[in-house]
């Protein structure tokens, strides 16, 4: 059988997604915020693989008359402007040995990486796809991820939570497997192969629509287990951010199921599968799962937390003083990636005051990292101010509207897509509210498959 270069960018392309939430291992630091993020790796060598293709053809495939890209243009095009708009501070700008100019240029690479060099990889991949192909292509490579992180985060359980040290032997195991480094996160909470709780969350937004979309399109009882596997594990995560998104994505899939005739009994089926596991977990260990629980609903008390939690005082200090800035600067913002330059003079006393984050981290000269947002929304409001968050506002709105037409008006796997589409638009939108980076590999993959359907949807959405 002849093998094409198309049939290598692709077989890259679907090992990334694999390896997509493999982030527990040390990187290589020229990549910058990249350097963890095994799926990217393979993205890349996909996408040079892609340029030898455009090369020897002669010929570039992107879809540059698409709404939606134009719309990401202009976005781009408006951080590179409020960025010029600042030039005068931006001269003058130092932290942490970085110029206001070098950390212009690395965050605009890096946002550019997101947005525009690995989706070229994605719409070049899917281009020629039918949405069936679409559909069970990506799906069958992210349940197989799925699985092994479910595999990996069940042991974790087992040793973490219930303190049943004898599986420890079996978790090692895992040592052998590239990207992976095993660890035992702190505090009663699973990471699975992420590096921390919170990463194990955001690939668990990313992923939820498509597993979700099972129950659509499969008639046996399994077609249940993807969703339970994704609720275990955003349990135990303890990653407040995925308990309340997921939990919404949930919610939107049960809205569904219950207004489509065809589809209502399903949503007896879930809470009847959802209190057998509860009962099966109560009588295994009762006391220690109802401790989690109390955990889990006491983790949602933001306002006991902000007074009782390090890291919550650092992300809401970092929120209120982004957003000081912000005050400072509404309306072009302070530049694109300048953000830090300027809330260092915002910090709140509350968040500073007996945090050793501050001191050890976002304060330290020696520590070349730059203090996290923590969310980017009210980071682009100090960044590139009102005109910049509405362009991205516009985008997600945009985007979300065009799945739920796709959703209303179509049939078979474009209306499922359809549905994807809207849990993932919906769920990685509101997750970046606790994450600062455009990385969200998902929702551009989202966007890519948005617009290539949007060219052959017969309602020219």
């Amino acid at each position: 059988m002849k093998i094409s270069i198309r049939d290598i960018y692709t077989m890259f392309f679907f090992i990334g997604w694999f390896f997509f939430p493999f982030n527990d291992f040390e990187g290589y630091s020229f990549l910058g915020e990249y350097k963890n993020d095994a799926g990217t790796y393979f993205f890349l060598i996909g996408f040079l693989i892609l340029i030898i293709e455009i090369i020897f053809k002669k010929k570039i495939s992107f879809p540059y008359q698409s709404y939606i890209f134009k719309i990401l243009i202009v976005f781009l095009l408006w951080c590179i402007i409020t960025t010029l708009l600042n030039s005068s501070t931006l001269l003058n700008s130092y932290f942490k040995h970085t110029s206001g100019i070098n950390r212009f240029f690395r965050q605009y690479i890096s946002l550019t990486l997101a947005t525009v060099i690995l989706p070229f990889l994605y719409w070049n991949v899917i281009k020629s796809w039918t949405n069936k192909q679409v559909l069970i292509k990506i799906r069958h490579i992210l349940l197989l991820s799925l699985i092994f992180v479910f595999i990996y985060g069940f042991i974790e359980t087992l040793i973490v939570v219930f303190g049943l040290g004898i599986f420890r032997p079996l978790l090692s195991i895992f040592d052998y497997f590239p990207f992976l480094d095993v660890n035992y996160p702190p505090g009663g909470r699973i990471s699975s192969v992420a590096y921390e709780s919170p990463a194990l969350g955001n690939y668990l937004i990313t992923v939820s629509g498509w597993m979700f979309s099972y129950i659509f399109t499969h008639n046996k009882n399994y077609k249940y287990i993807p969703l339970m596997m994704i609720v275990f594990l955003v349990f135990f995560s303890g990653s407040r951010t995925a308990l309340i998104t997921v939990g919404m994505q949930i919610s939107i899939l049960l809205f569904i199921l219950a207004r489509m005739e065809q589809y209502r009994s399903n949503v007896l089926k879930i809470f009847k599968y959802s209190i057998t596991i509860i009962v099966l977990l109560l009588t295994i260990n009762g006391p220690k799962i109802i401790r989690e629980a109390e955990k889990k609903i006491e983790s949602l008390d933001f306002k006991k937390n902000l007074k009782n939690n390090v890291s919550n005082q650092s992300r809401f200090g970092m929120q209120y003083a982004s957003l000081q800035v912000f005050k400072e600067n509404p309306i072009i913002g302070v530049g694109f990636g300048q953000e830090t330059y300027f809330k260092r003079k915002h910090y709140p006393a509350w968040a500073v005051r007996n945090n050793y984050e501050f001191k050890l981290r976002y304060e330290n000269k020696n520590d070349r990292s730059f203090p996290t947002a923590y969310n980017l929304y009210t980071r682009l409001l100090a960044e590139t101010g009102l005109i910049g968050v509405f362009i991205l506002f516009y985008l997600i709105f945009y985007s979300i509207k065009q799945s739920l037409r796709i959703w209303n008006y179509s049939i078979d796997e474009t209306k499922i897509l359809g549905f994807i589409l809207i849990i993932s638009f919906t769920g990685l939108s509101l997750n970046w509210m606790q994450t600062d980076f455009f990385r969200q590999h998902g929702f551009w993959l989202c966007l890519m498959i948005l617009i290539k359907m949007n060219y052959t949807f017969k309602k020219q959405i």
